[in-house]
């Protein structure tokens, strides 16, 4: 039986130069702890905030939750020394931002290759996670997609991608949408996780659910949170409910009986079901699973 995929539901980002803040993400029971390097630290606290992030790696206790780390971009003259101060903690994966074409992907794999063979670690086992967040990313996302067998997930970045186009960013989100809708499907075509653009109003409960639960049905696999308050409704919009569970249940079961007696296509509750809708249900089963809810 293959793995069940990882689950990454709410992706939360922490500073990494506040001990205080990443101990309290532990308390959330949250998918994904993402500790910043980057946008969430002042120029001046980058190399306390390694130190912070080293030690958290060493010392805490991350339960279930995935252990990330977001570097600064390459290019910016301090992604290696990021690297230098945390790898050998040995995260479960490094997010890279600003992620334009697949040279910056095949960058990070050498070094984690390097550091892998270096400690003898298992061939893969820190992963990559990477941002696209510009109209050159958006355009490069086959090729990104492509880079590195480690590569297993793409978040969008809504908040730079408009900077970077020079738009206004605005609650309906039309203006992104072209490029949120590349991202998932690019994704999906590559076998990757889609982890969809932050909510930056953490006080509007309303735009949040909203969001989220649109992200869920464009395909995506979570979305990002930047507050501990988003990480409980972003989980529970990622989370099949009982009711789709019990549905997906009925629709496989009936194809395995229709199947058995020779049957392809049926008539389950006077809808048509074929090979499209039992492959959706699935879906939702494994998702479940991978949730650990009981299927």
């Amino acid at each position: 039986m293959n793995a069940l995929p990882r689950v990454r539901r709410a992706l939360l980002y922490m500073p990494g130069d506040s001990r205080r803040k990443i101990e309290k993400s532990l308390t959330l029971d949250v998918d994904c702890i993402c500790m910043d390097l980057e946008d969430g630290v002042a120029p001046n606290q980058k190399p306390a905030a390694r130190a912070v992030v080293r030690a958290a790696l060493d010392e805490l206790s991350f339960g279930r939750g995935e252990r990330l780390v977001r570097i600064n971009p390459v290019g910016s003259g301090l992604e290696n020394d990021d690297l230098a101060s945390i790898l050998s903690a040995r995260p479960d994966g490094i997010v890279l931002p600003k992620v334009h074409d697949a040279a910056a992907i095949r960058w990070l794999d050498q070094r984690l290759v390097a550091a892998e063979q270096q400690h003898g670690w298992p061939a893969g086992s820190v992963g990559i996670v990477a941002i696209v967040e510009s109209a050159r990313g958006i355009i490069n996302l086959r090729e990104i997609c492509g880079a590195a067998a480690r590569l297993g997930a793409l978040i969008f970045g809504a908040e730079d991608l408009a900077g970077d186009m020079g738009i206004n960013r605005t609650a309906e989100g039309s203006e992104v949408f072209y490029a949120r809708s590349a991202v998932v499907t690019h994704a999906a075509a590559f076998g990757l996780q889609a982890i969809d653009m932050v909510s930056v109003d953490f006080r509007d409960q309303a735009r949040l659910e909203r969001e989220a639960a649109e992200g869920a049905r464009l395909g995506f696999a979570g979305k990002q949170a930047i507050h501990p308050n988003q990480v409980a409704p972003i989980q529970a919009a990622f989370t099949p409910t009982a009711d789709a569970i019990a549905h997906a249940r009925r629709i496989v079961a009936a194809a395995l009986a229709h199947a058995a007696s020779g049957t392809g296509a049926f008539a389950l509750d006077n809808k048509m079901v074929d090979a499209p809708v039992v492959k959706s249900a699935e879906a939702v089963l494994a998702k479940a699973r991978a949730a650990g809810l009981p299927v």
